[in-house]
């Protein structure tokens, strides 16, 4: 008898075993091949307890000559499917647990009696473990780049993030990130991914983007698998997709995220799901953040969440569950037709119990001066202003967040003006559960509503309640889909919404022709 070792956890026989002219015992066959079986299952064993990759990778801040990655150590490849569900226990349990003081209830409240947050459904535990990164432009590896190992720690979930410098405008990269136990010579786990950077600013380039709001793993629509808009989004081949805020929600139930660790339980959770994770692993993104994703609704600086503050939400998502920037707004160029701005909502913001004024503000006196001087600067065609909150609506009366709301009257009286005084500025906004399409009376700008991640995440509006700013509208989930291209030389721009499945139910094409 004899074998080669191939891999952990692979035996190759090369020989065979003649047991009726063997002169070894049979019985002393039998231990060997228990003892190669026992190693065998050993290795196998410690494969599955070596960190994996089970969030993916995401990018974020993709320019013309540069990227930031990002990824996750797991415990293990895929999330616990098969998890008990939380505990449903009421909002105000909240200020409850607060006034008793004892605040490991926050997490307790929510979990069967003997259970831990790893046997919930959706977990995806963190581990330790090392990483690094290569990376070159696609169909060329012989320009591969390859970073050094870095070590995941508790400390920031087990992320770790590389900014990328000196890329190539207008190419798809090809990605790869391996992860191995600390110290260990040999990788547990590999990911393939890519993502396309941003044409050079003088390219007549065709364009292709989408843009998305309102996601939660309780009001998915596809199971366990995620959301039904991935692969519709994919079918198009956006170069890039926004997702414009409340990426996930902290302030709703099973489980409420009262403390940083269910914060980070949440997270883990959405981006395990397979539809998501590969669409992020594989797609341009650019993250937004609103106010579910920072604390809780409508929320700002100074406030709490259970045992978590505003200045914690904030770390959170700006430094180690996304790509990170500072500041956390960008304009980038996607060729001569094409410049997106990414607006920052909730970091600068004043409280919106705040006296409306001159003073009060949600982008901040240093984002608003950037904003009008990098839009008055620009000479491309179509100016694509991403916000997470609406600018000029309708929105409804009760809402006191945004430009469209009377507590921010002053501040976008001031926007809607600067913005019609600059050709070609289309705006675009997450946060409402309906798709529309509106143009404020006085100034004549277009403002485009994507509508929430999935069909069971409408809300807040009623089917029928069309105003007089509004020149499409349908409360129901979906997506917005935007392209740009130059017909016999001029350049245009086509916007439409789409249900879940991808369906285009609307379109819009500018420059507008009377």
């Amino acid at each position: 008898m004899s074998y080669q070792h191939f891999a952990p956890g692979r035996l190759r026989f090369t020989g065979t075993v003649n047991l009726s002219r063997s002169r070894i015992p049979i019985i002393r066959v039998l231990a060997v091949l228990v003892l190669c079986l026992g190693w065998q299952w050993s290795c196998l064993a410690q494969v599955a307890q070596s960190p994996q990759l089970g969030n993916g990778m995401r990018n974020g801040w993709v320019d013309q000559e540069s990227a930031v990655l990002w990824t996750r150590t797991t415990k293990n490849a895929q999330m616990n499917a098969n998890g008990r569900e939380f505990l449903r226990v009421p909002a105000n349990l909240e200020r409850e647990i607060a006034d008793s003081g004892d605040l490991g209830r926050y997490l307790t409240s929510q979990l069967p009696s003997g259970a831990v947050l790893d046997d919930m459904i959706g977990a995806c535990p963190g581990a330790a473990g090392e990483v690094r990164l290569s990376y070159y432009p696609e169909g060329r590896v012989a320009e591969s780049k390859i970073t050094d190992w870095t070590q995941t720690e508790a400390a920031s979930d087990f992320t770790a993030q590389w900014k990328l410098d000196g890329l190539q405008a207008g190419t798809v990269y090809s990605v790869s990130i391996e992860a191995r136990p600390v110290g260990a010579q040999n990788p547990t786990a590999r990911l393939q991914g890519r993502f396309k950077t941003a044409p050079a600013v003088d390219a007549r380039a065709e364009v292709r983007f989408c843009l998305t709001t309102c996601h939660d793993f309780l009001r998915r629509d596809d199971g366990e698998i995620g959301h039904k808009i991935y692969p519709s989004m994919t079918r198009l081949q956006p170069d890039f997709v926004v997702h414009a805020g409340d990426i996930e929600y902290y302030d709703k139930p099973q489980p409420w995220a009262w403390t940083q660790e269910l914060m980070r339980f949440k997270w883990a959770r959405i981006f395990s799901m397979p539809r998501n994770r590969k669409f992020y692993s594989t797609h341009t993104s650019y993250f937004i953040k609103d106010d579910h994703d920072t604390l809780k609704n409508d929320c700002w600086a100074g406030q709490r969440y259970g045992s978590v503050s505003f200045e914690q939400g904030v770390r959170i998502f700006n430094e180690e569950q996304f790509p990170t920037r500072d500041p956390r707004y960008q304009t980038i160029s996607w060729g001569q037709d094409v410049q997106i701005w990414l607006l920052e909502g909730r970091d600068y913001r004043s409280p919106n119990n705040m006296p409306d004024g001159p003073e009060k503000s949600i982008l901040g006196a240093e984002q608003k001066s950037w904003l009008k001087e990098t839009l008055s600067a620009s000479t491309a065609t179509f100016k694509l202003i991403f916000s997470p909150t609406p600018i000029v609506g309708p929105d409804r009366k009760n809402k006191k967040d945004n430009h469209s709301n009377e507590t921010f009257d002053y501040e976008g009286d001031e926007l809607r003006q600067f913005f019609s005084g600059i050709d070609g500025v289309v705006l675009f906004c997450g946060d409402r559960h309906w798709q529309y399409a509106s143009v404020d009376d006085e100034s004549g700008l277009w403002e485009f509503g994507c509508g929430p991640g999935s069909a069971v995440h409408e809300l807040g509006w009623k089917e029928g309640d069309v105003r007089p700013e509004h020149r499409f509208l349908r409360v129901a989930g979906g997506f917005l889909s935007g392209h740009a291209e130059r017909v016999q030389g001029s350049p245009r721009l086509t916007l439409r919404h789409h249900d879940v499945d991808g369906q285009p139910l609307s379109e819009f094409v500018f420059p507008l022709v009377d």
